[in-house]
């Protein structure tokens, strides 16, 4: 598990890289702010987590429980759900808006365009809406 990376992901940069070219400006994983977002704009008040789906426990088709050491790894992904959520909460709280993109929105067979991707995190981006998320097929603000 050392070699697993928690930032600089693949995903993670293809993401910074088009939001950049799309003239976004924003930092990366801010020590100040809950969770470490993976990119903050500051001037949009929002925070964006580019998520691995097996990490996070996304009910995808990317994610499936190990069949060894069940118990370990329920414990270990059922606290990184719990902690994304009070993390999400903390930020929510403190008044940012809080977005994320799945790993199944980006790579498998559930992956979306990733132009869309782009364009759908920057009309949030632009939006007042205060949560957003994206996962394989589909692309949507949570109210």
């Amino acid at each position: 598990m050392s070699g697993i990376r928690g930032k600089d992901t693949k995903p993670e940069l293809a993401i910074r890289s088009a939001l950049h070219r799309a003239g976004f400006r924003f930092r990366l994983h801010r020590k100040d702010l809950p969770g470490r977002p993976d990119l903050v704009f500051p001037r949009h008040d929002a925070v964006l987590f580019v998520h691995g789906c097996f990490w996070h426990g996304h009910d995808c088709h990317l994610f499936r429980w190990p069949k060894s050491r069940k118990d370990f790894w329920r414990e270990k992904i059922g606290k990184n759900i719990a902690r994304d959520q009070a993390q999400y909460k903390a930020l929510a709280d403190s008044g940012w808006r809080v977005g994320m993109i799945w790993e199944c929105a980006l790579k498998g067979k559930t992956r979306l365009p990733f132009d869309e991707v782009v364009d759908q995190c920057a009309i949030w981006l632009k939006s007042g809406i205060k949560t957003f998320e994206v996962s394989g097929h589909e692309a949507r603000p949570v109210i």
